[in-house]
């Protein structure tokens, strides 16, 4: 986790089209700005016209990289596109995505969202076996595992088999080639994928996406979700599928329903808005506070404080107006920057909250210092009290799969008890959603929940966990 970071970042959208007789460039253009929210470090996208791939990515959002003669340009029936933040590798342009690989003459492209904790040994072995990398991005250790054997092989889907049998993490992928898009998932089904349609049914026109509200910004139809080990080819044959490895125990992550997914997106028949409200009406089941009223902190901490406020019967207001119009900053070089960094970014409304006792609804503490800054703000702005109120559980164990905390001691809940968190913020009370009420609020299935329990899916190898646990705490590593 970075140190100018105090919350938990996105980890990376995808996004592919195969549209022959339309403007696929353009369709993944829009379907990577409402994925836009899942990372804004880099985006590209490649297109394939059937007799070749070509590529245009950046550093920056897709506005900043993808220009309208871009799109004109990249001309083809299918189209893939990637917006990143980096969980794994260099901030550089040689990881922005998709990336490239050759397979004899012909060219394949890969975006990938996700992380795979064995990336660094495949790369070894492969770099041994004479196979040179432009980054240390776990994707483009995919994209070669993959094109050596399809070059073996002779066959794309063999090369998909390879990767999925030696590569373990967390991922939801991408890949274009000259005459054919594939869609594919981790057996655990940590890193969402989902299918549509565009037109009618039987079109032939299809969409993978991270996420519903992609579909919906292209008018696309959802069809269903990219089952775990799932491999999905779309080509003029049509669709088909076929288990590229055998599914395990589900584990998706959980922390697409509280924070990372758009409001507005569907899982199982339900929005990430409808979770959220649910998960704020369980919390002040579970840890109610007489106040005058309750308010979120934009933007995912909305809908939990509508539901907390509804379940008991307090006013919900404003009590922060988001500027809108801030880039994210990266170089924050000292803590006095960053909290003006925050300011900038929000501003409490005296008039709301001046001489009421508030509760403050937001979707987690990460390091503390944000958290800390906003309370002082209500403090300012005249509040009486300000109670926390946060809709999970304690982030207390660093992600390997896709999400941006990478070292336990700069997880304030791994180091402090809930009273002490309370007091290093200054707030009058904490309070966090139990796990339980957590998962009764998302629909029935498996979940990752390592950042609260650290109990992780996918094993993690020695090598990448050396530094990023405490001494001793985590039991499955005694070691660590």
């Amino acid at each position: 986790m970075r140190e100018d970071c105090d919350c938990l970042r996105e980890e990376c959208g995808i996004f592919g089209v195969w549209s022959p007789g339309q403007d696929a460039t353009r369709l993944v253009y829009f379907g990577l700005k409402a994925l836009q929210h899942r990372g804004q470090e880099s985006a590209g996208i490649a297109a394939a016209d059937g007799g070749s791939i070509l590529m245009r990515k950046g550093l920056g959002l897709v506005d900043q990289v993808i220009s309208q003669g871009d799109i004109a340009a990249l001309k083809g029936k299918a189209a893939i596109g990637h917006v990143r933040y980096a969980t794994s590798g260099a901030r550089d342009w040689q990881c922005a995505q998709p990336h490239l690989s050759s397979l004899d003459d012909a060219v394949i492209a890969l975006a990938h969202n996700g992380t795979l904790v064995n990336a660094d040994e495949v790369r070894d072995r492969l770099s041994r076996q004479g196979v040179r990398f432009r980054s240390d991005s776990d994707s483009e250790t995919a994209v070669s595992l993959i094109g050596l054997k399809a070059v073996h092989l002779h066959s794309v889907c063999e090369g998909i088999r390879h990767m999925m049998a030696h590569l373990k993490g967390g991922y939801a992928i991408v890949l274009l080639c000259e005459d054919a898009l594939y869609a594919f998932r981790d057996p655990h089904g940590i890193r969402p994928l989902v299918l549509g349609s565009l037109g009618k049914p039987d079109g032939g026109l299809w969409v993978v996406s991270s996420e519903t509200c992609a579909l919906d910004a292209i008018g696309a139809r959802f069809v269903r979700e990219v089952r775990p080990g799932e491999i999905v080819r779309i080509s003029d044959e049509g669709l088909s599928s076929e288990q590229g490895t055998p599914a395990l125990a589900e584990a998706r992550c959980v922390f697409e329903h509280v924070y990372f997914s758009r409001p507005d997106s569907m899982e199982r028949g339900s929005t990430m808005y409808g979770m959220r409200f649910l998960m704020g009406r369980r919390l002040a089941r579970e840890a109610p506070v007489d106040a005058d009223l309750v308010i979120g902190v934009p933007d995912s901490g909305l809908p939990p404080a509508e539901g907390y406020a509804a379940e008991l019967g307090i006013r919900y207001g404003e009590g922060f107006i988001k500027n809108r119009y801030v880039a994210r900053t990266f170089i924050e070089p000292t803590q006095s920057m960053r909290e003006l960094g925050v300011r900038m970014k929000l501003n409490a409304l005296h008039d709301s909250v001046r001489g009421k006792r508030v509760v403050m609804v937001d979707d987690s503490i990460v390091r503390g210092t944000t958290m800390r800054q906003l309370v002082r703000m209500q403090r300012d702005a005249g509040a009486r009290e300000v109670h926390v109120r946060i809709m999970c559980p304690e982030v207390s164990w660093p992600c390997f799969y896709g999400i941006d905390t990478d070292t336990q001691d700069q997880l304030i809940s791994a180091r402090h008890s809930s009273d002490e968190i309370c007091s290093f913020i200054g707030a009058d009370s904490l309070a966090f959603l139990s796990l339980p009420g957590l998962l009764q609020c998302v629909p029935t299935g498996g979940y990752c929940t390592a950042c609260y329990t650290g109990r992780y899916p996918v094993q993690i190898p020695q090598r990448l966990r050396e530094g990023h646990f405490l001494a001793g705490s985590h039991p499955l590593f005694p070691e660590a």
